[in-house]
């Protein structure tokens, strides 16, 4: 049945429904699971993935078990549900499926949302300390937007999903903020100018602590986590983990040192300035809007390289015109046809970097373009493969 869904990171809005009718439609028929757990709310535009799985990683090795709902997935569906790094068993979901058959096929509900009350419904059978529930767009309307969160997170806000949330950064906020609960503490990752007094104003309306994650200094820890806009989260982690310091939850410095350093081991987290081999480098990172892959990108410039090649591929709602001129024009670009629905026409691609003076050609295969380009490089050279999660994805399914 979940196969027959319509999935937004695969055929985009027709998959997306702004609207909370069906979430609680589904939790009530659950007898509301998501009300038995305690639970932390990450959203966001950037940032919220990785936040999302440095705090489980740094509540595991405190010896908690958590559960983790994060999306999208690169691979395996099962990779969004997760208890202690490890992903949902197969029978769990056959299971969950038998046992609610009829009730689904009555109702026409979202891939996201059957997984959001798959994954309420799992956490609350396991018995789980504390569960990671990660924004899956927006915030408001988003179907996770039904627990009672004890700390509410937003990593940051830039343009992306502009067709659903907002054409500009204020009413992109304006939805980031529905996640700020009554009397619940609210971490605020970076302190922007035009989301400043909408998440101030919203938490003073709600009776909610806020604070502004970037205002403060903490000491330097190491995370195996290697992109630079890593730093960013792992402020909003920190002071997270203050707040959750003084409630039930015993956190010592040397859980936190130790959960930042373990965070693939712990949470199976893939994709995040992930290096894949060695001579050539091969970087692929997920940043797929303007704010994360100009950050990407600076970071592959400061890199020690003989040549920098670009496997690109992108989702059809992004601009274009703008991304390209993220890109320096000195680069060998791949452009790349994803096998999803959504994705950019790669000829398209091409032609819209032409015009900015970054020049390549198209190919089909992700994975056999990585292959090719290897064959082109020297050793001392980088390769980098993103633009979507769906070009990443690729690279790791090995259908």
């Amino acid at each position: 049945m979940f196969n027959k869904l319509p999935m937004y990171q695969n055929v985009g809005e027709s998959a997306y429904k702004k609207d909370l009718s069906n979430i609680i439609l589904i939790c009530n028929h659950l007898n509301n699971p998501q009300n038995n757990f305690k639970s932390i709310h990450v959203g966001g535009t950037n940032g919220k993935g990785s936040c999302s799985h440095m705090l489980s990683s740094i509540l595991q090795e405190a010896g908690y078990n958590v559960g983790l709902y994060t999306s999208p997935h690169l691979v395996d569906f099962r990779e969004r549900i997760r208890i202690n790094g490890d992903m949902i068993l197969k029978d769990s979901v056959s299971s969950f499926m038998l046992e609610n058959f009829d009730f689904f096929e009555q109702n026409n509900f979202s891939f996201f949302e059957m997984t959001v009350g798959l994954a309420f419904d799992y956490f609350c059978k396991n018995n789980i300390d504390i569960a990671i529930i990660e924004v899956g767009m927006g915030g408001r309307l988003d179907s996770t937007n039904i627990i009672n969160p004890f700390l509410s997170v937003i990593t940051n806000i830039s343009l992306d999903h502009t067709k659903f949330l907002g054409t500009n950064i204020t009413e992109i906020a304006q939805e980031k903020a529905g996640i700020i609960k009554e009397n619940t503490p609210v971490i605020i990752g970076e302190t922007q100018n035009e989301t400043k007094p909408i998440f101030i104003n919203t938490a003073k309306s709600k009776s909610s602590e806020i604070v502004f994650a970037d205002q403060f200094n903490y000491e330097n820890f190491d995370c195996d986590l290697k992109g630079n806009y890593q730093k960013k989260n792992i402020k909003t982690v920190l002071k997270s983990v203050e707040i959750i310091q003084k409630t039930t939850f015993k956190i010592s410095q040397e859980h936190i040192k130790n959960g930042l350093e373990s965070i693939f081991k712990n949470t199976g987290l893939m994709g995040r300035w992930q290096i894949i081999s060695n001579n050539p480098t091969i970087i692929c990172d997920t940043a797929h809007n303007e704010a994360a892959i100009r950050m990407v990108v600076s970071q592959l410039m400061r890199l020690d390289y003989l040549n920098l090649h670009f496997i690109i591929g992108f989702s059809n709602d992004k601009n274009l015109e703008k991304i390209s001129k993220l890109f320096p024009e000195d680069s060998k670009y791949f452009f790349v046809q994803s096998k999803v629905g959504r994705a950019r026409n790669a000829k398209e691609v091409r032609d819209i970097f032409k015009l900015n003076n970054r020049h390549g050609d198209f190919f089909e295969s992700i994975k056999t373009t990585i292959e090719y380009v290897k064959g082109l490089s020297n050793e001392n050279d980088v390769i980098f493969v993103g633009g979507s999660t769906f070009v990443v994805s690729e690279i790791f399914d090995k259908n």
